[in-house]
């Protein structure tokens, strides 16, 4: 089993979900969350948050899932990333989780 979490901007909350049912994910959990960035950085968009007072309605979807549908989420963004070359990247996670209740 892993964790497979995904940080979009939440403009892309609709593909995020499109490509979540693509990769056989059915059950997840969604958040809004606000990002902020009190430091400097020279390339913003290298970086995730703005710099300063800017700040960016973002969205985090998680699920457990198997590792085959982790798996295949994690080629579906980063190819939806490469054709959509969107202005913040989406950021896709797969953590292994150890043990369960």
């Amino acid at each position: 089993m892993k964790l497979f979490v995904v940080t979009s901007l939440i403009d892309y909350r609709e593909d995020v979900y499109k490509i979540f049912k693509q990769a056989n994910i059915n059950i997840f959990s969604a958040t809004d969350v606000v990002g902020f960035r009190n430091d400097q950085t020279f390339d913003l968009l290298e970086e995730w948050f703005a710099s300063g007072d800017e700040r960016y309605d973002s969205l985090m979807v998680f699920s457990f899932t198997s590792d085959e549908n982790a798996t295949l989420g994690m080629s579906l963004f980063k190819t939806y990333n490469e054709t959509n070359k969107p202005e913040f990247l989406i950021r896709a996670f797969i953590m292994p989780v150890e043990s369960t209740i």
